[in-house]
């Protein structure tokens, strides 16, 4: 795994606002980053970051099984219990689900290392599915990438074919919705709806600040069509307690993602993963808060249970040193992990990304910070395999 300096395409910001791209410069600063690419070999991927994705997968997917069956779980998870039945049943009924992302601190040296998953409604999609891949193609036209220069990523592909794997499960059209006033999120919608329309599904769209509830306890467009089916860029907790969130187990919609992913898109899937895998090598020793252990001396990174982007993310390094970040998650349970901090290339700390399409890993993305925390204004770089 090395960082490698590379020209820019001169055209690139015209690329993106031609393919949607809006969101590539966000307040002022680059989002996306291609004076650089972070290079691995193939045995680096397939070894340490696609194989240990697939298995933590199935390891998570099992974990679920476990928590829906014991409200002891679900209560230490901080879920609501006017949703436990619900979020039990989506799961044995087998609620269909599309994607998801694990995050991972690697170098190249030694396996990689799950800082967390993003289960429910993962960001950085569109940037790691397609615009790096055009980034590839062009690079490699233009003589600066090597003709035989691959990438780890056959996200587009298997977004496509999971759509059309739960297509015939899903009430016709699929509403897709986000937050009106987010370019990044709105900018993934679209490119969601576009691979769902390509896998044959009829599509609408409504703003999340827009969807209404009919008098018989439908979830309803601004047209008072009922919403059947709905991908929402929303996440579940918010859901859980806005003002029509108590009808949600009762309102026939089908989410995408469905309500089980509740559980996977907790932090305190980490510490129950950890207490089932101890020593697994791909996990960090993690706990809940409120259980002190020894076992994260020297340092620790504190997280609260439902954080994004992270907010509110405290960490204590092994030199005593002390970083933190703001943010909105002040109300909630925390877990710890054992310190491990980001990998250093050139000044930057790079979180490796790894998506999982429906139960199969398909790609990575790379974003990067000056800071040991990934933040929501960490820079994506576009990656290679050489």
């Amino acid at each position: 795994m090395r960082r490698l300096a590379i020209a820019e395409r001169t055209d690139w910001r015209a690329s993106a606002e031609t393919f949607g791209f809006r969101f590539h410069t966000i307040d002022g600063a680059p989002y996306w980053d291609e004076s650089a690419y972070y290079a691995f070999t193939l045995e680096e991927i397939e070894r340490d970051i696609e194989t240990p994705t697939g298995e933590l997968h199935e390891m998570a997917m099992d974990l679920v099984a476990d928590v829906v069956r014991d409200e002891a779980l679900l209560r230490r998870l901080d879920i609501p219990q006017e949703y436990w039945d619900w979020i039990a049943r989506s799961w044995r009924e087998a609620s269909p689900h599309l994607y998801g992302r694990m995050d991972f601190a690697y170098d190249g040296q030694g396996p990689a290392k799950l800082y967390e998953l993003n289960y429910d409604t993962p960001t950085s999609l569109y940037e790691a599915a397609f615009f790096q891949w055009l980034w590839l193609e062009e690079q490699k036209q233009r003589g600066l990438l090597p003709r035989d220069a691959d990438q780890y990523n056959s996200i587009q592909e298997a977004l496509i074919e999971a759509f059309a794997t739960i297509a015939p499960r899903l009430p016709r059209p699929l509403y897709f919705a986000a937050v009106r006033e987010s370019a990044e999120d709105q900018g993934t919608l679209a490119y969601v709806r576009d691979c769902a329309e390509q896998a044959g599904l009829a599509t609408r769209t409504v703003a999340i600040e827009d969807i209404g509830l009919s008098e018989d306890g439908r979830y309803t467009d601004t047209d008072d069509d009922v919403i059947g089916a709905l991908f929402k860029l929303y996440p579940l907790e918010f859901m859980f307690r806005e003002t029509f969130g108590p009808q949600l187990p009762n309102s026939h919609t089908v989410l995408i993602e469905p309500p089980w992913k509740a559980v996977l898109s907790n932090k305190g899937i980490l510490p129950l993963l950890w207490e089932r895998h101890i020593g697994h090598p791909n996990l960090l020793p993690a706990f809940f808060d409120d259980a002190p252990t020894s076992e994260l001396a020297p340092g620790w990174t504190r997280k609260p249970l439902f954080s994004r982007e992270g907010a509110n993310v405290e960490l204590r390094l092994a030199n005593g040193e002390r970083l933190a970040s703001d943010g909105p998650y002040t109300d909630a349970a925390y877990i710890r992990q054992l310190s491990h901090p980001l990998p250093k290339f050139d000044g930057s700390y790079p979180l490796i990304g790894s998506w999982v399409i429906g139960d199969r890993a398909a790609g990575i993305g790379v974003r990067e910070d000056a800071s040991l925390i990934t933040r929501d204004s960490s820079r994506f770089v576009p990656h290679a395999i050489l």
